[in-house]
């Protein structure tokens, strides 16, 4: 049942590698990296083919009861991987001898022993078969989440939100996904089968899991802006601060992993963890720049309690609702909603801070503030 990929596949270690030189040796972002915004975000983060082809071999591997166990630890540590990003990007960048690059570089060595113990321990039947790539599907279902994803960062910055660039956008990212549904669906072997969709657990784990990309990379993202400009930390300090929402993801994400095992149950797991992680933005809705640090660590518990009870259960909870020839699409698909999920959350939310940082300048400011009246956000030296 599982094809065990071949050094260099994309998504495999061997293919992360290269990527991070090309990236690390040309001015990418420069502007981004100056302000140390970009790379800090990324150091830490693991690349989701890797994680998608992690989650396919362990429950090959691993019988359905046992799973739980396994899944919460991998869900801590992807977790903490993404969370810590931030932290451990902001050391390379504080550090003068290092700098953004290193945000890339490091990556690489990480991959060369993933590439060595991968090829020394895991050793997989390998079945082959013709298989027939759906490139249509693939290419319309990217331009449709393309096209959304630019629309959701423009707008409300070089235009309005309910102007026709935003009509011309949305309907053709609507058009682009209709079309691709169509495609799936007559296609021999389909990019996302939509049979697995008459499976309740997995339409509603793909729900799910898409708010939860909202949160766990909303959250990172704003929350380092949030210690970086409001409270004038350093990328250091601000990674350092976003540890008490990395020890309540591992902690919940072990420990609800455990006791899945145990009990064989995980729906009131989800639903406590949804409700959790829903109080835990309810909390972080109040706090401001004269929040206390203390009560600001407690609310990132919460947080991490919530999207650790949540994040990788929703994947245990749709694997085991599909039979075992359609594990990969499944997990695949899950993880798609989730990224997708996490990019036009961020990206619109970035939109929704954006005017409201620039309407507040312009109310204390007035419109000079804002270079003239424009859209941008004003580039002034003081903390809010």
């Amino acid at each position: 049942m599982t094809v065990q990929p071949e050094p260099g596949a994309a998504g495999t270690p061997a293919a992360i590698a290269p990527d991070n030189l090309a990236v690390a040796g040309v001015p990418v972002a420069a502007e981004a990296a100056a302000r140390d915004e970009v790379p800090a975000e990324q150091s830490g983060r693991m690349s989701h083919a890797e994680v998608i082809q992690a989650l396919i071999v362990m429950a090959a591997m691993i019988p359905p009861r046992e799973l739980g166990r396994y899944s919460g630890v991998f869900g801590a540590m992807f977790g903490a991987a993404t969370i810590a990003g931030p932290l451990i990007g902001g050391v390379l960048v504080d550090t003068s001898w290092l700098g953004w690059r290193w945000c890339f570089f490091i990556g690489i060595p990480f991959s060369l022993a993933a590439i060595a113990l991968l090829q020394k321990t895991l050793h997989l039947p390998v079945v082959r078969r013709p298989v027939k790539v759906d490139w249509l599907g693939a290419l319309l279902i990217m331009a449709g989440v393309c096209t959304l994803l630019i629309w959701s960062s423009l707008a409300g910055q070089h235009f309005a939100w309910g102007s026709w660039q935003t009509a011309a956008f949305v309907c053709g990212g609507v058009l682009l996904l209709a079309l691709a549904v169509w495609t799936e669906s007559r296609a021999e072997e389909p990019i996302i089968p939509l049979g697995i969709f008459r499976n309740r657990t997995v339409t509603l784990t793909v729900v799910a899991s898409t708010l939860v990309g909202v949160a766990l990379f909303g959250g990172t993202v704003f929350l380092s802006q949030y210690f970086q400009v409001a409270l004038g930390k350093s990328p250091t300090v601000a990674g350092l601060m976003s540890l008490p929402m990395i020890f309540g993801l591992l902690v919940s994400s072990t420990v609800a992993g455990q006791l899945i095992t145990r009990f064989g149950r995980w729906k009131a797991y989800l639903v406590v963890g949804s409700l959790v992680m829903t109080g835990a933005f309810l909390l972080l809705s109040t706090i401001d720049a004269k929040t206390s640090v203390v009560l600001l660590a407690a609310y990132m518990v919460v947080l991490g309690i919530g999207v650790g009870m949540l994040m990788q259960n929703l994947v245990l909870a749709a694997q085991n609702g599909v039979p075992a020839a359609e594990l990969g699409a499944a997990t695949s698909t899950l993880t798609f909603f989730r990224s997708m999920g996490g990019a036009i959350g961020v990206s619109a939310l970035g939109a929704v801070l954006t005017n409201r940082v620039t309407s507040l300048f312009v109310d204390h400011f007035g419109a000079a503030a804002t270079g003239g009246g424009s859209a941008k956000v004003p580039d002034l030296e003081m903390r809010v």
